[in-house]
């Protein structure tokens, strides 16, 4: 038993250890530097202010009718190039775009039109075309579907960003930073194997990073075993010294392997765990309604008119800069962003207060109605299960609200919503396997406490040295599997010769 375990570490090791160093290296620059994603944040700051003129704006009906899309579930006004848009779009797999002024639909944009629209979102600094790209390196996210193919357009600043551009809406839907994009390679790019990505493999790749992580997870399962049984607890070696290597990179494998064996294998695991392998983390029963929830679907019919609502905020001063109608606890809302705020508008274009608990509880009833609310706590700190992080990180570009109400059903899978009040939108709604997922991936991969992401540098020492003792782990492994494979080939016999 104890041979074929050896054997197994030895052969897994070869294979292995060298995707096990580029996935501990590549983790570490990506503490840092992130895949490039256009966060709510950078979106809002990139867009121009919204005004209304004499011809503003067009009948939503109009406009709906205008899109070509059945029942869309996102309902924008923007300014884009210069022009006023309404934008709609399902989140996932259609988006068009309809002129605010005329009511036609805007054409598929050509490069002159991405150019414009960046030179806006940019604020005027110098752009210049790139090309067009249906799915380039940085552009892999599926959330992107409805807006391919892309068009590139560059920045012209330090910085050196690139725009993606959508080809339905002509919005900027993603930016790429020269910092992202150089990082990248050897970060996001090389952490999640998107060599695998958009080519002959596209279709494998899930499974490709599930069996790789279940091998590396072997892989680190039997060192752990065989380290601790090649370590003497009682009687040292001859030597003196409790492990049997003397000197060298074995001893080093060695000892860092027993410090750092264990910490490598809940890593590979909890990188597993992201990928919800056989749909672990899926949960049966009924699903959360969220027209429900918001008291039906979007109707033209009853929705604020654009105009009024632009008189209305210019009235009062404000400085809108992306209006999103909604439907909440039953009311035809807006949505008003400006570039320091967020809040809700009625139909007349008067800012509505902070929604009441009570009426934020009847609206959350209404996602399971087959189960009942069971307990309430508002939120005035992050925990760890309600939280925010940095910009560049994977979840970064989740908003997380404060104050908010977070809600418990009683229902089997033990779902919890949580609700902002001053928009009345579904910030998070999670149930018992995604919260276990939480612990399982997210905080095995990244200690991601708040008490811990709060205590920096501590946490940056912490996640680079338990990387960095993966790092050696595994590059002493690759060096070691280097010589036995050296050492079989300079043994093999040769022909003719005993």
């Amino acid at each position: 038993m104890k041979r074929l375990l050896y054997l197994l570490h030895r052969w897994a090791g070869i294979t292995l250890a060298l995707v096990m160093a580029l996935w501990f290296l590549s983790g570490m620059v990506m503490l840092y530097v992130g895949y490039p994603k256009l966060t709510p944040a950078e979106q809002l700051q990139g867009q121009a202010v919204l005004t209304a003129g004499p011809d503003c704006c067009v009948p939503l009906a109009e406009a709906l009718a205008a899109s070509g899309l059945r029942e869309p579930t996102q309902w924008r006004l923007m300014r884009i190039g210069g022009e006023l848009r309404y934008v709609f779009g399902d989140g996932r797999k259609a988006a068009a775009a309809v002129d605010a002024r005329s009511g036609r639909r805007v054409p598929p944009t050509d490069a002159s039109a991405a150019v414009a629209s960046a030179a806006e979102f940019a604020g005027g600094a110098p752009v210049h075309w790139l090309g067009e790209v249906q799915e380039d390196a940085w552009t892999h996210s599926r959330a992107l579907d409805a807006h391919r193919p892309l068009q590139v357009v560059a920045v012209d600043e330090p910085d050196g960003r690139w725009l993606y551009v959508s080809s339905r809406t002509g919005e900027v839907v993603r930016d790429a930073s020269r910092t992202e994009r150089t990082w990248g390679w050897v970060g996001a790019w090389l952490h999640w194997l998107y060599v695998f990505r958009g080519g002959a493999l596209d279709a494998w790749w899930t499974d490709i990073v599930i069996w790789l992580a279940i091998a590396g997870g072997v892989l680190a399962l039997s060192g752990s075993v065989v380290g601790v049984w090649r370590w003497r607890f009682g009687t040292p070696y001859k030597t003196g010294s409790r492990s049997p290597y003397r000197a060298g990179l074995m001893r080093w494998h060695h000892l860092v392997g027993l410090t750092g064996g264990l910490l490598a294998l809940t890593w590979v695991l909890s990188g597993l765990f992201s990928m919800n392998p056989w749909k672990l983390f899926t949960a049966n029963g009924a699903k959360p309604d969220r027209i429900a929830f918001a008291g039906g679907p979007l109707r033209a019919d009853d929705a604020p008119a654009a105009a009024h609502v632009l008189a209305q905020l210019s009235a009062d001063g404000q400085a809108p800069r992306l209006l999103e109608w909604r439907r909440v606890a039953g009311q035809p809302v807006v949505l008003v962003q400006t570039a320091g705020a967020s809040f809700l508008v009625d139909a007349s274009g008067r800012r509505l207060p902070p929604l009441f608990e009570a009426t934020l509880e009847q609206a959350a009833a209404r996602l399971l109605p087959q189960a009942r609310i069971i307990s309430r706590e508002w939120l005035q700190a992050y925990d760890a299960h309600y939280y925010a992080r940095e910009s560049h990180t994977m979840t970064g570009h989740r908003e997380r609200p404060l104050p908010a109400l977070r809600l418990r059903f009683d229902d089997p899978a033990a779902h919890e919503a949580v609700l902002d009040p001053a928009t009345g939108s579904l910030v998070q709604l999670t149930n018992r396997p995604q919260r276990a997922e939480r612990w399982l991936f997210a905080f095995l991969h990244s200690f991601d406490l708040p008490v811990l992401l709060n205590a920096r540098p501590m946490w940056d020492l912490w996640m680079l040295g338990f990387s960095l003792a993966g790092l050696a782990l595994s590059l002493t492994g690759v060096v070691l599997g280097w010589r036995r494979l050296r050492h079989k080939v300079t043994r093999r016999p040769v022909a003719g010769r005993r």
